[in-house]
């Protein structure tokens, strides 16, 4: 799945025509963006992803997020609400874990979709994993496993003297914003 990836050499999409990328392939168009949110994912070791329930109301929820063989991957309890969610409408936003009303440990986020992982040998490399990081694994088959493939992405800090955003999206390219105090 080699795809070029906007405005770094990335040819224009539409959403709705061509699937979003691997976190692999994100991370090679814009490492910045990908380096801050992968710290972020992986520092608090915790992510909140918004889903959409079978009414259209949105849906939030606590996940695990984990890098696997350059996928983003969301381990999800067995028939969990927002597993059945993700089952039926594959759109999502990942929201990295935001700890201080300053916003200055900056936040990442990104829009994609998610696409269960049914392959064994995937399977077991999700739930190596996991097994390396709290010695624990889930057990099979028992729990959904989905591939998050990347849409758009975006960071925004407001740290005191270094208050910036980025955004990324495969049409428009990467783009920097910077805000003066006053």
């Amino acid at each position: 799945m080699n795809r070029c990836l906007g405005g770094l050499g990335l040819a224009a999409r539409s959403a709705s025509t061509l699937p979003g990328v691997r976190w692999d392939e994100f991370a090679a168009a814009v490492p910045e963006l990908a380096a801050l949110g992968e710290e972020r994912l992986r520092g608090r070791e915790l992510c909140l992803v918004g889903t959409i329930r079978r009414n259209g109301w949105p849906r939030i929820s606590p996940v695990e997020p984990e890098f696997v063989d350059g996928e983003l991957m969301l381990g999800m309890m067995w028939r969990s609400p927002k597993a059945l969610d993700l089952l039926r409408d594959p759109r999502l936003v990942v929201h990295s874990v935001v700890s201080t009303r300053l916003g200055n440990e900056g936040d990442f986020k990104l829009y994609g979709q998610a696409a269960p992982v049914e392959a064994a040998d995937r399977r077991e490399r999700y739930r190596k994993t996991v097994k390396a990081r709290i010695d624990w694994e889930p057990e099979e088959p028992n729990y959904h496993v989905f591939a998050v493939d990347v849409d758009s992405a975006g960071f925004v800090t407001f740290a005191e003297g270094n208050r910036y955003g980025l955004a990324w999206n495969p049409e428009g390219g990467l783009r920097r914003w910077e805000q003066r105090e006053s």
